[in-house]
């Protein structure tokens, strides 16, 4: 009854039919209380999304088995402490972590959200180590930026070591599944198992008779009972003790043709003799009469006190009387011995060859041998010949037949280890590519990331996975029609997949696309209303509206929904920012902070709210950490160079300005800072090269017009700022722009100490 529960509730959490194995397991545990089914218990509940309830039932446990489902009920309720303490013992600290590489990852994730990068670092490495197919484990020290080279994780010492891993796991089930079919022989009633031999070994004894007028050879006739009858004619000869003939293995029935026609043809009596001196003693010593007794019951076709034996072998005369054509392949006229008592011709075949010819009749035919002597019984005799050159020969057979089985045993074995080489090797491959494409997309090295992930077969990069890495990588490098292109792709080819549609979405926001902003935002909330990727796209529908008060409660939602979800904390501080709520707003970039040391959004976040504070040092430290975990960010380089441009260190800014136009020549906002630290320098010449290049991108730009006829008026070329500052106002700058160029371009014709300094 237990075993057919467990059964049942495995295979109902198959069937994802939670509900109906919690119900069953409950029922198992109350009949058969175990710690075994309280851990499938506790397996049920999680399943089930009732992490409290597993809980419940497992504090105290101590098993390790029992402590990683406690440890993991404990993380899925948030209470951290309670589960490293489960997994690492105070009190016991050279305790192993249990369930191995799960267990040094469930310990990583505990780490990870308690701000420990470094021992997080160390466990991820850990559990990596002792399972190299963990890929999440590596996807965790990607996102750590410590992982290791793809080429070295995945190494072909990583697949040698699988596959000895593989091979010791199939001998141990090998020799499992020996143990339990030794344990079900020996479990077999004990009749059975003392019937079974001591029926063969009757049947051979009373199968084995002596050949008259062949010292050394013997007949063996093999009995098949017909269960219809109860007449079954049996010789009455004696015959030889159990033990005399046990280790006598008759040959196979059809397989030694060539030693049939090796006998007959006459070569084997002198075999014999070369050979006598090995027989039993007890052949020497048989009685002749004996002898001509068995040659009487055996051979004698006109006994009147056997008619229905008479009858067969006449029969069988007959039979073989129409199969001398056959006789010629076993050697001419047959074979004259000294003794007299047999001799075998074409004109009276002996029972011997007909045996012989049907032998061989029957191989070529295939159907399984079988004669019908008599009425009530069947039986197939096969002569064994001459002992020394039959058994030489059977043994021959069989030991090239087994050595033939064992090669194709061998065979099977090596291409079946070659397949599973194989297969751990493309396995690895593709891991390899997979996890340098992401390894490099996590350090921002987003062009590598994407030559890399270029080097995937269609049917893999072709993936919602592989896309929306290919759409970040694009996104990074602030390409975000190329980005919107792939994460279409992905969307379209795995609409129901949801990591990576927050990034979608903040790619629409800054394409504009309000339409189908708010078409993605509808369809993921339709997907899945609890997810925080959806609540993230409606946020930034509102956000793109300019109703920051909605799209804020819209960020709220999904970090309710997802604590650990650490852009939606970022959207939130953004929105703050964007309402001049510069308290909440840090208070919202800590919180990512604290779930993702290397977001660097919220750093950027912190260094533009301490930037419009004034408070320059703040500002500058900030954008330095967002720029040291993506050195390759154009952004980041502009507003560090800002921040620096407000310490007055202009030599360092205009050195980040031409770093920052270097790694991305169709950023305008460098170009811009960087024209406007040239003209703080009073280098107006080439600060009007700059917004001449800047004009080429950005054609559009009130604030670069206004720049410009500033410029203008302190080379006191008074007409040319006048047109640009009205260039300027008819682009419609903001409205906070708007109030300054127009007393700028009012004051053009006073004096310079009259100018204001805003622009």
């Amino acid at each position: 009854m237990e075993t057919l529960m467990v059964d049942r509730v495995h295979g109902s959490l198959r069937l994802f039919m939670h509900r109906n194995a919690v119900f069953l397991c409950e029922r198992l545990c109350a009949q058969f209380p175990s710690e075994t089914n309280v851990q499938l218990l506790a397996t049920c509940y999680l399943h089930n999304n009732q992490p409290y309830a597993a809980y419940h039932i497992l504090k105290g446990k101590k098993l390790p088995e029992s402590r990683y489902l406690f440890a993991m009920s404990c993380f899925r309720m948030n209470l951290l402490r309670e589960a490293e303490d489960t997994l690492c013992p105070v009190n016991e600290p050279n305790i192993e972590v249990p369930n191995g590489a799960t267990g040094h990852y469930l310990l990583g994730m505990i780490y990870r959200c308690t701000g420990r990068m470094s021992a997080a670092a160390e466990q991820f490495t850990q559990a990596l180590t002792l399972d190299p197919l963990l890929w999440a484990a590596y996807e965790e020290l990607c996102i750590l930026g410590v992982a290791e080279d793809a080429d070295e994780c995945f190494s072909e010492a990583t697949a040698l070591r699988l596959q000895q891993e593989h091979a010791s796991t199939s001998a141990l089930e090998k020799s499992n599944f020996a143990n339990e079919n030794r344990i079900l022989s020996s479990s077999l009633p004990s009749s059975l198992g003392d019937i079974i031999p001591n029926q063969m070994k009757q049947l051979h004894a009373n199968n084995t008779a002596e050949v008259p007028g062949y010292p050394h050879a013997r007949a063996t006739a093999l009995r098949v009972q017909n269960s219809t009858t109860s007449n079954v004619a049996q010789f009455d000869t004696p015959s030889p003790a159990a033990t005399q003939t046990s280790s006598i293995v008759p040959p196979p029935l059809f397989r030694n043709v060539h030693a049939y026609q090796t006998t007959i043809s006459g070569d084997a009596p002198t075999k014999q003799k070369a050979n006598g001196a090995n027989q039993p003693l007890r052949r020497k010593y048989l009685d002749e009469a004996r002898l001509k007794k068995v040659s009487g019951r055996l051979f004698n076709q006109s006994s009147d006190s056997m008619p229905r034996r008479s009858a067969r072998l006449s029969r069988e005369t007959t039979i073989n009387s129409n199969s001398n054509s056959n006789l010629s392949q076993f050697g001419g006229n047959g074979t004259d011995h000294s003794s007299g008592k047999l001799r075998v011709n074409s004109s009276t075949p002996s029972k011997l060859c007909s045996t012989a010819v049907r032998s061989v009749q029957v191989r070529k035919g295939k159907p399984r041998a079988t004669e019908n002597f008599d009425e009530g019984s069947r039986y197939e005799v096969i002569d064994e010949m001459w002992t020394d050159n039959v058994p030489a020969t059977s043994s021959t057979a069989s030991t090239t037949e087994g050595r033939f089985f064992e090669q194709d045993k061998a065979e099977r074995i090596m291409s079946q280890e070659s397949k599973v080489a194989i297969g751990i090797r493309e396995l690895l491959g593709l891991l390899r590519t997979l996890g340098e494409g992401f390894r490099l997309s996590c350090l921002f090295k987003c062009q590598e990331a994407l030559e890399v992930f270029r080097k995937l077969p269609e049917s893999q990069f072709n993936t919602g996975w592989v896309l929306c890495q290919v759409g970040k990588a694009y996104f990074e490098l602030v390409d975000y029609l190329e980005a919107d292109h792939y994460f279409e792709l992905a969307h379209r080819l795995s609409p129901c997949t949801l990591d990576g549609m927050d990034i979608y979405s903040t790619v629409l926001y800054h394409l504009n696309a309000e339409m189908r902003l708010s078409y993605l935002a509808q369809e993921l909330i339709s997907i899945d209303r609890l997810s925080p990727q959806a609540w993230c796209a409606v946020g930034n529908c509102f956000a793109l509206r300019k109703d920051h008060e909605t799209a804020l409660k819209n960020f709220q939602r999904a970090v309710q929904l997802d604590s650990r979800f650490a852009y939606a904390h970022t959207l939130c501080g953004h929105e703050y920012s964007a309402l001049e709520d510069y308290e909440n707003s840090l208070k919202f970039y800590r919180c990512a902070l604290q779930v993702d040391e290397r977001h660097y959004n919220a750093w950027y976040g912190l260094g533009v709210v301490y930037l419009r504070q004034e408070k320059f040092e703040f500002a500058e430290h900030h954008f330095r950490r967002a720029f040291q975990i993506n050195p390759r960010s154009s952004v980041l380089m502009c507003y560090l160079g800002m921040a620096l441009h407000s310490l007055k260190r202009n030599e360092e800014a205009l050195d980040m300005m031409e770093k920052a136009i270097a790694a991305d020549k169709k950023n305008p906002l460098p170009k811009y800072q960087k024209a406007l630290i040239l003209s703080g320098l009073q280098k107006y010449a080439e600060a009007l090269e700059e917004l001449e290049r800047l004009k080429e991108i950005a054609p559009h730009e009130s604030s670069m017009y206004a720049l410009m006829g500033k410029i203008y008026r302190q080379l006191n070329i008074l007409d040319k700022a006048v047109f640009c500052f009205g260039i300027a106002l008819d682009l419609k700058p903001p409205a906070a722009d708007l109030a300054i160029i127009k007393s700028a371009m009012e004051k053009v014709h006073l004096p310079d100490e009259l100018m204001d300094d805003d622009l």
